[in-house]
């Protein structure tokens, strides 16, 4: 009998296990592994077997052949700076890795609907093309999906297979050489958009495992969180435990070739659906590796979450208050990754709950390629200097050019981001959240997923009277975007804002008042006016002079009620100050509004009104911030705390200040301008220049060489030094020695530029190339120019090691004369254009910088010499 009940209770417990077994989803069972060399899988798909073994990842440090680099950009001479360091990697176990891309009629065995994408901007439409407009998850799901029909485990490469299978042995930049062949470059090219090219995959030569496609066609997606090399040697990775962004590998028909490397990574916010990724499928079981712990940044460490009553603990609001400028974009001069020292753009801002304020900005060498990243810092409540910046976010080699913060009012900070399918032209542009003021954020949603042109955000954002959030694009001018429901979605109103990177606000009546750079309208900055939430704007003159390039306004409405609103004057802007009298200012600027815009009594230059002195302004280039002059450019941005305090960004300098000053005239003056001095700069310290107020300008690698010398090795364009000049005549020599040409990027000129700017207003430029010196010479008061012609320019068959120059400027005639001398000789021969004559129409300025600066190459500046004349 008991021996009966247990063989019934055995039949009982194999029937559930069977039952069990078949209601167990394929993919959580123990599935099968094929064995052989290849395979081919039930609805077809062929795999190679990848057996296991050790390589180097990332990018060997050596330079590139000319044939890879990308022109004009020679800090990417020996790879990304994501691709080091170069680290050794074990595969342990053998894996099948799709011998081609998951091609359209794949795809859509599991997702019918896809067909409906066949051929979207031209591309992929037939069945035997790479899929495309596909995401992480949707590749992901594909993978489930075969795992469930077959058995058998399918899943996405990681990142360390996809480029262990992709060298299939080898060390050199692409799988078969150091150079692509030419039937691989068919496709590739710097994209502004989709392009009607073959996608069918399998049509170039495959690698020593068999695989095709490994270079370009499409990218494809890996299973990693994209974050930084590691240097210690790993065993199976699988990348970080959370991130961002999901990687990238192989570029696409849309990628320099540069980009198609085996090293070289990409990564993609994994809801990305565009026209250059796609996917492949590796079969094996996944790595057991246990995942890197991601690392907070500076801006996240640390953080105070309580605010601790600060908002009373502010400057007294009753009282003038005006502190700055202090510099808040902080990267050391040589750096070229993860945040770039050479320009630094384009910021937004935002006063967090706790009090303290979070800045984030494009960090890049160039505005247009992929190198882009966005940085941060924050300046911590109580403190007097923003952190060091950081990365902030970062699309690996995408072009992020638009970045916005903002505090909606209940504890949560909005991070909108822009983010390219490549290098800038087409953007997406999806949210993030926080809620512990910056520390942590959600994961990031496209709010506008498809790459088109006018979505980014460039201007203001603020909530409407009705809730609405708002912010303002560039789209043929500038326009509004709208959400009703927080942010999950938006619409754009049909009319549109005069000028680009307009500064928007609502009025307490509904009106929305707007301005912009361009269009300018009886020769003034375009004011718009719209009654009707943006469906249409009236267009008037405004007050205020036109910006130009590298400055964008700011218009923020005070919780006071006023307006204010702040921009640039390169040839000046007439003021009242405190004792009258009616006197022209230059620079940064700002106003105040009691009636909507329509009038502005108060205006004042931002400025302490203190005696001149230097200041970095964009990309450390030199302003002198005094009674009469202020910072000369620069994008903003401007918050008020809960405290009244107003603060103000431009690209590199943070101010701060309350209405009661907005309102309080500028100082009479009692000041005088500051005047040319003599400086004799040996360059022969260790670590400190002779004289105070040298400042880096971009980004380069060098300093002190020993040898009674500074050297300036620029690795992009126009690195170097410069410091102000002054007011006066003078007679400057500079010597430059040991001129180095980059050989690899001698077609995009580089060489030595001597700039002489005052302010945007009159530039003398003088450019020693490696086959000719040239003038260019700009009075843009008068619109006059002198541009050197070539019967004018003096050319030379062989590249100067170095050159002497003697720059004389009169007051009294308001000329400038430039001599030169090469390999030794003395400054003693005027270039032709200077003989002819270069006047400008008023005498430089008190604030006229002088720019020592090298592109795509290097120099040792070995003396600066300025000294006074009295005429």
């Amino acid at each position: 009998m008991i021996l009966s009940r247990l063989r019934s209770v055995r039949l009982v417990i194999v029937l559930f296990l069977m039952i069990a077994l078949c209601i167990v989803p394929a993919w959580g069972r123990s599935p099968r592994i094929p064995s052989g060399k290849t395979y081919t899988n039930s609805i077809g798909m062929k795999f190679v077997r990848i057996e296991p073994g050790t390589f180097q990842m990332g990018q060997i440090r050596k330079p590139l052949p000319v044939e890879v680099s990308v022109r004009g950009l020679d800090f990417l001479k020996e790879g990304d700076f994501d691709e080091e360091p170069v680290h050794s990697v074990t595969i342990s176990r053998p894996f099948y890795m799709g011998i081609y891309e998951v091609t359209n009629f794949q795809y859509e065995l599991f997702e019918p609907e896809h067909k409906s994408l066949r051929g979207k901007h031209g591309v992929s439409s037939e069945d035997d093309e790479a899929v495309i407009n596909v995401s992480w998850y949707d590749a992901v799901s594909f993978c489930r999906w075969l795992t469930e029909k077959d058995g058998m485990p399918y899943r996405l490469a990681t990142e360390a297979e996809w480029e262990y299978a992709c060298r299939a042995g080898g060390e050199t930049n692409y799988n078969m050489d150091d150079i692509l062949p030419e039937e691989y470059r068919k496709r590739a090219h710097r994209a502004g958009g989709p392009m009607a090219v073959d996608l069918k995959v399998g049509q170039t030569p495959a690698n020593g495992w068999g695989l095709f496609d490994m270079h370009g066609n499409v990218e494809e997606w890996c299973y990693d969180w994209y974050g930084p090399y590691k240097e210690v040697g790993q065993r199976d990775p699988i990348g970080y435990a959370g991130g961002s962004c999901r990687v990238t590998r192989g570029g696409s028909y849309g990628s320099r070739i540069y980009y198609l490397r085996s090293a070289n990574r990409m990564s993609a916010l994994p809801g990305t659906r565009n026209w250059v990724i796609g996917f492949r499928v590796v079969l094996g079981r996944m790595p057991d590796t246990e995942a890197l712990a991601v690392e907070p940044e500076r801006f996240q460490r640390n953080v105070e979450q309580e605010n601790k009553g600060w908002e009373d603990k502010g400057p007294d609001m009753d009282r003038s208050y005006f502190k700055g400028p202090r510099k808040f974009v902080r990267i050391p001069t040589d750096m070229y990754g993860p945040v770039f020292a050479s320009h630094n753009h384009n910021p937004g801002l935002v006063v967090c709950p706790n009090g303290d304020l979070l800045a984030a900005w494009f960090s890049t060498v160039t505005e247009g390629n992929r190198e882009m990243v966005i940085a941060g810092s924050r300046l911590r409540r109580g403190e007097d200097h923003w952190d060091q910046a950081s990365q902030f976010f970062d699309a690996a080699d995408r072009n992020e050019s638009s970045t916005r913060l903002w505090n909606d009012g209940k504890g949560k900070i909005y991070h909108l981001t822009s983010v390219s399918f490549a290098a800038a032209s087409r953007c997406a542009v999806a949210v993030r959240t926080s809620e512990d003021n910056g520390v942590t954020w959600s994961g990031f949603r496209f709010i506008l997923p498809e790459f088109t042109g006018g979505q980014g955000p460039s201007g203001s954002i603020f909530r409407m009277l009705d809730g609405s959030i708002t912010y303002v694009s560039d789209y043929r001018g500038s326009t509004l975007w709208i959400s009703r429901d927080e942010g999950l979605r938006w619409r754009k109103p049909l009319g549109n804002i005069a000028g680009i990177h307009g500064g928007a606000a609502q009025l307490k009546d509904g009106r929305v008042v707007a301005f912009g750079r361009g269009g300018e309208i009886n020769g003034m900055m375009p004011k718009s006016v719209s009654t009707n939430l943006g469906e249409t704007w009236d267009y008037s003159a405004s007050d205020f002079p036109p910006i130009g390039g590298q400055q964008r306004l700011v218009l923020l409405k005070l919780e006071e009620g006023p307006l204010f609103f702040a921009s640039f004057t390169d040839h000046g802007t007439e003021i009242t100050d405190a004792s009258g009298v009616r006197r022209t200012v230059r620079g940064l600027f700002a106003a105040v509004s009691e009636d909507g815009g329509r009038t502005w009594p108060y205006k004042r230059l931002v400025s302490d009104d203190g005696p001149g002195r230097a200041v970095e302004s964009t990309a450390g280039g030199l302003f002198i911030m005094s009674q009469r002059n202020g910072e000369y450019r620069g994008y903003m941005s401007a918050v008020q705390s809960p405290t009244g305090v107003i603060h103000l960004v431009t690209s590199r300098e943070h101010y701060e200040f309350n209405l009661e000053w907005l309102k309080e005239p500028s100082a009479a003056i009692s000041y005088p301008p500051v005047p040319v001095k003599a400086v004799t700069e040996t360059f022969t310290g260790s670590k400190f220049f002779d004289n105070e107020g040298w400042a880096a300008y971009h980004a380069y690698r060098g300093g002190f060489n020993g040898k009674g010398q500074y050297t300036i090795n620029a690795l992009g364009p126009l690195g170097g030094i410069n410091r102000i000049v002054g007011k006066g005549s003078f007679d400057m020599r500079i010597s430059i020695k040991n001129i180095r040409y980059n050989p690899s990027l001698r077609e995009s000129k580089p060489g030595f530029a001597l700039w002489l700017n005052d302010n945007r207003s009159r530039v003398t430029g003088v450019y020693v190339n490696s086959d000719n010196i040239s003038v260019s010479f700009k009075d843009k008061v008068t619109g006059e120019t002198v541009s050197t012609s070539q019967e004018e320019k003096v050319t030379y068959t062989e590249a100067p090691e170095s050159i002497e120059l003697r720059v004389l400027y009169s007051e009294t005639r308001k000329q400038v004369r430039v001599f030169y001398g090469l390999d030794g000789d003395e400054a003693d021969n005027e270039l032709p254009a200077s003989e002819k004559g270069m006047h400008y129409s008023q005498p430089l300025s008190e604030t006229t910088t002088v720019f020592l600066l090298f592109s795509n190459g290097s120099m040792d500046v070995d003396r600066y010499e300025i000294e006074p004349i009295k005429e």
